[in-house]
Parts: structure tokens; sequence; C-alpha cells
């Protein structure tokens, strides 16, 4: 029975990973793929290691396993070099007493494979078939989105959240900057649980918080860059508030459902108009105060948006558009 190896930091993991792995694991009976991760690094093991898990979920022959590391203690470097081999393959041998194959896209695996005394299988080492780095997708997430794997994806997404008081613009912006950045969203919840505002009961809140997060942590993993939602778990306590005078208690994975990147509240300076389900307009005004002071003691900043409905959506796409630079400049320095 061979044994094989795969190593490195899979940070993130990215198309060419999976098919170095994937080449791996049809050349032994069990490949190991050790997650290394240090302690100078923002991307915890724990996230790398699920990565990898979900990307090879059902495959028996692969046996991905996490090494936390101290920087002080292992060099921490991207070029290859028998002195720094050296260290690893103590390390690896304490590990893993049996390692038939190593494999890799780099030099080192020739110095590993000597020190250990093993074989070393080179895969794509000129990078013909994904010509990328995980320090090049590092530099520019949303240029190299397309060499994340599915699994990978929702790490990366930027959510991004739509207050505001009743007819105000929330439920048909979100949609159109969903379609605007070619993404996905999330809905008001609301409309799913009640049909009407005066309708609403303290059990309603509950169920319309519960589905709310739900539906974000299933709508996340098809988002493309972006995941836009129309109000969250703040608005919905504003409600209870306002309505019941009562604070909303929902469990832990709800509220952690509810954390966004940004925060666009569309003022109730448009037109108000009743359609039936809303408040009246002096309580809808009412309901905005309430909203914001429900954020101020939440302590979150948000981007007012005001304006008619064409000034409120070209406001908001570009304060997103903002962000994706913001973001893109963060990970170049």
């Amino acid at each position: 029975m061979e044994i094989g190896l795969v190593l490195g930091k899979f940070n993130p993991l990215h198309l060419g990973h999976i098919a170095l792995i994937e080449f791996a694991q049809e050349k032994c009976n069990e490949l190991i793929v050790l997650i290394c991760a240090s302690d100078k690094e923002t991307t915890n093991g724990s996230t790398r290691l699920n990565w990898v898990k979900n990307c090879f979920k059902g495959n028996p022959k692969i046996r991905p396993i996490l090494l936390n590391y101290l920087e002080a203690e292992f060099p921490n470097t991207s070029v290859s070099s028998k002195e720094v081999s050296t260290i690893w393959a103590s390390k690896l041998k304490t590990l893993f007493p049996q390692i038939d194959i190593i494999f890799s896209s780099e030099i080192y695996g020739n110095y590993l494979a000597e020190i250990l005394k093993c074989r070393h299988i080179c895969f794509d080492i000129e990078r013909k078939s994904f010509n990328i780095s995980a320090s090049e997708i590092n530099s520019n997430i949303y240029k190299y989105w397309n060499f994340l794997p599915t699994p990978v994806r929702p790490y990366y997404v930027k959510k991004i959240c739509l207050y505001g008081t009743e007819s105000t613009g929330k439920s048909t912006i979100t949609e159109k900057l969903a379609n605007y950045f070619q993404t996905t969203f999330v809905p008001e919840m609301a409309r799913e649980i009640i049909e009407a505002t005066e309708e609403c009961t303290e059990n309603h809140l509950i169920q319309i918080a519960e589905l709310q997060a739900k539906t974000i942590n299933e709508k996340i993993k098809t988002a493309n860059k972006l995941l836009f939602i129309d109000t969250d778990l703040n608005i919905t306590s504003s409600y209870s508030q306002f309505l019941f005078n009562k604070k909303l208690v929902v469990d832990n994975w709800v509220d952690e459902a509810n954390n966004f990147d940004l925060y666009l509240y569309l003022d109730n300076d448009a037109p108000f108009i009743q359609d039936g389900t809303r408040l009246d307009k002096e309580r809808r005004d009412e309901l905005n105060i309430s909203h914001k002071k429900q954020l101020i003691g939440k302590g979150i900043k948000y981007q007012l948006v005001t304006g008619n409905w064409d000034e409120r959506f070209e406001k908001s796409v570009e304060i997103v558009k903002r962000l994706l630079v913001d973001e893109e400049s963060q990970h170049a320095t």
C-alpha cells in the first residue's frame, strides 16, 4: 500500500491545487493532504481544512489533515530551499512515519523526497493547466474569482445589507443591484410570513429572523462575489421594539448569519406609496426613527442613500463599486 503526500498552505485553495490533488490520488492508495497554517496568516487553518474536505467529500482515498505551526519555529517561505526542506522533513517524519510519494509542483518536492527517502512525482511545474498561484489570487480575489472552487467562494463573498423604513425602495433596489452585479439576493422574508405589517405578531418576527438567516446561508453558496440582502436581524429587532416594546431573542446561528461588509440605508425622503400592506405614512416615519436608533445602538455604520428612485439606485451602485475597489487595493498591498 503506497501512501502519498501533498502539502501546502491552500490559502486560498484554488483549481491548480484541485488538479494536483486529483492527479496524486490516482497514483497512490491513500493520499494525505496536509494543510499548513501559520500563526501569522489571517485565514485560519480550520477554514482551509473545511475547503479541502468539502471539495473532496465522499472520496475515501483523500485524508485532509491540518497542521497549525508557529513561524518562529518553522520557516515560512515560497522559495524552494534545501535548508528549509530539511527542517520541514524532520516534522513530516514525526507526523507520518510512512510516506512513499511526495506530489508537488515545486522544486522543494525533490528536496523533501531525497531527505525522506521516498519518490517525488512532479505535477505541471510549468503551470500549463492552471497558470495561477495563491499569491496572485490574494492580490485580487475578484479578478481571479473563477479560479476558486465552489466551496471556497462563500468565504470571500461580500455581503451587502439594505436598510430603510417601509416604502423606500429596498426590495426593488436590492433586486436591481443583484441583476446589475450579476449575482443573487435575499428578499425581505416578512413578505413570506405575513401579508401586512398590522398582522405581525411576536412569533412572526422570530419566524422572519430565522428564515432570513437560513436564506442568507443558502444564497451565499451561489453568490457571484457579492450578495445583496433586503433588511436584516437589526431591522426585525427594530420592529419588535416598535410594535411590541420587546427585545427580540434569537438563537446564535441567526445572529451569526447577520454579519455584513456594507450597509446601505435608504432614507425616507422618497414618495410614500401605500400598497395596502404597509403602515400609514406617520407611523412609517416613526419606524424610520426606530430603525436608525436600533442601528446606532448596535454601532452599525451605514451609508445613507437619498433621492428619487433612479438616484437611489445609481448612488448605491457607486458605493458598491467603491467597496470592490477598496477591497482590491487592500489585497494588493
